[in-house]
């Protein structure tokens, strides 16, 4: 009943004009940042973070965590209407959005997306009121073991992410862990695998230059050979009748998007987790017990909806410890740390406690956030699937001129534009060659945050590999990890049933 009472109180607090205000404005920028690739929530945030100076603090962490909110919502845009991922959270997207879109399915696919976001967020910010804090005090108990034994969890679900074809898939994940550790060793501080002594190595690999010169400019290369530049997708129709029916739809991913929900925001819980991880874990995870697992990577509509509910969970998890223990769950969080500093607030468990009205509108805000966000996000759908409508001739500059910005937005340099035309060319070839590129995408976005864990829990105990399994909550993480690899070499060597009918499977619609 308390908890009930101080938040019926943060609604009210979230519903004052200028708080309110701020939350719509905040929702519409977050859309269009995170639908820009390159860009993302955390440079939205940073750029609009001086604005908020001019209005109070309550209705300042109000606006950018609406930011925050729109921007998980937006990174589905541009990675379904142009298969470019607006943001690492949205990469996964791409995997079975962008075939949608292609198949004359981009408002199914939209609709999925929003409508995922929405249950995702409902459950995470449910969460969030009912279980901060024993979420806050597990989430402390995760050392640089247990976050190892995660990013090797999340790098299991990657083993059904390539197909039947496991050596390819290994190998894509090895080529991605080889490109995570271009740059400064973090232990020595000495250079490695700078290639050629060419000082643009020297910052490293940054995600989105490998993930848009994939999906961006492979996706062009791709079409332009497949149709000789006429690339055009199937007609798509978005009339109030076709929101409806999508609508209706909802029921073949409603249950995915729950239990993605749940996982998202217990990943973004964690301590530099993110929602990124969440994402690529929740699609994964989708994939390997699906009843049609073949479907994925095609067009299945689950593809969809698992990431974007897990992404949008995760955001809300990751203002948990930023919270109530002052430690960002993910970048967009921790320049929210620093604003709320500036603004004289201490986070902490004394937060809870000293600033009541501030903590329990916040939490109201994203109530109330979430129900704008998807309302606006389903408001713009006829916007955006008349982007697929456009004759590729038009489209694939467009395109190409949205890459080099994204590409060239994360560390202001040339060298990773150029960086981006090569990984474009190269993910054309791997493709032709029918090798998985997904593996090698996602294992250079967590590479870092594996090497980095490992590295400290095996200083931490000098060398002892067994310390993964000494502790408990590490040792029960790896025994999942286990679980899901052995799930599809299992299913390889079984021998197979008799094909389902098509159309069998609830995710295919």
């Amino acid at each position: 009943m308390e908890i009930l009472t101080a938040l019926m109180g943060g609604l009210v607090e979230a519903a004052q004009p200028i708080n309110l205000a701020m939350m719509v404005i905040g929702c519409i920028v977050g859309l269009f940042v995170g639908a820009m690739p390159g860009l993302g929530s955390v440079n939205g945030v940073a750029i609009l973070l001086p604005l908020t100076f001019l209005v109070p603090p309550n209705a300042a962490i109000i606006f950018l965590a609406s930011i925050y909110y729109g921007a998980m919502y937006g990174g589905a845009i541009s990675s379904i209407t142009l298969g470019i991922p607006g943001a690492s959270t949205a990469v996964a997207t791409v995997f079975d959005g962008r075939p949608l879109a292609l198949g004359g399915k981009a408002d199914q696919a939209l609709m999925a997306a929003a409508i995922a976001s929405f249950i995702g967020g409902t459950v995470s910010v449910v969460l969030f009121t009912l279980a901060a804090p024993p979420l806050a005090s597990f989430a402390l108990a995760f050392g640089p073991q247990e976050e190892f034994a995660l990013m090797i969890l999340a790098f299991a679900t990657f083993i059904g992410l390539g197909g039947d074809d496991l050596p390819k898939t290994i190998f894509s994940i090895c080529i991605g862990l080889v490109l995570a550790a271009v740059g400064f060793d973090i232990v020595s501080g000495k250079p490695r695998l700078v290639f050629f002594d060419i000082d643009g190595f020297f910052h490293g690999i940054n995600f989105l230059v490998l993930a848009i010169g994939i999906y961006g400019i492979g996706e062009i290369l791709w079409n332009f050979e497949q149709s000789g530049g006429s690339t055009q997708v199937a007609y798509v129709k978005s009339t109030f009748k076709s929101i409806v029916e999508n609508i209706k739809r909802a029921k073949h991913y409603f249950g995915t998007a729950i239990w993605a929900g749940g996982l998202g925001y217990v990943v973004g819980v964690l301590p530099a987790a993110g929602a990124t991880p969440g994402s690529l874990m929740a699609y994964g995870l989708a994939k390997t017990f699906s009843k049609n697992p073949d479907s994925f990577g095609k067009g299945n509509v689950v593809g969809v909806a698992a990431p974007e509910s897990a992404n949008n969970a995760a955001s809300t998890g990751s203002m948990l410890p930023m919270l109530t223990l002052g430690i960002p769950g993910s970048p967009t969080t921790a320049i929210l740390l620093g604003g709320m500093i500036i603004w004289g607030l201490r986070p902490g468990p004394m937060l809870f406690v000293e600033h009541p009205d501030f903590v329990w509108g916040l939490i109201g805000s994203l109530y109330m956030a979430n129900i704008f966000t998807v309302i606006i996000n389903i408001a713009f759908i006829p916007v955006f699937v008349k982007v697929l409508v456009t004759p590729m001739t038009i489209l694939a500059p467009v395109i190409f001129v949205l890459c080099i910005v994204g590409g060239y937005a994360p560390e202001n340099s040339l060298h990773d534009v150029w960086l981006m035309i090569l990984f474009g060319v190269c993910g054309y070839i791997l493709r032709k060659l029918d090798y998985p590129v997904a593996p090698a995408v996602l294992a250079i976005v967590l590479g870092e945050l594996a090497e980095s864990s490992l590295r400290q829990s095996l200083i931490s105990s000098q060398g002892d590999p067994t310390i993964f399994l000494t502790r408990p909550i590490s040792a029960t993480i790896l025994f999942f990890a286990v679980a899901l690899i052995a799930v599809p070499i299992v299913r390889k060597l079984l021998p197979k049933k008799t094909a389902a009918p098509a159309g069998a499977s609830g995710g295919d619609v």
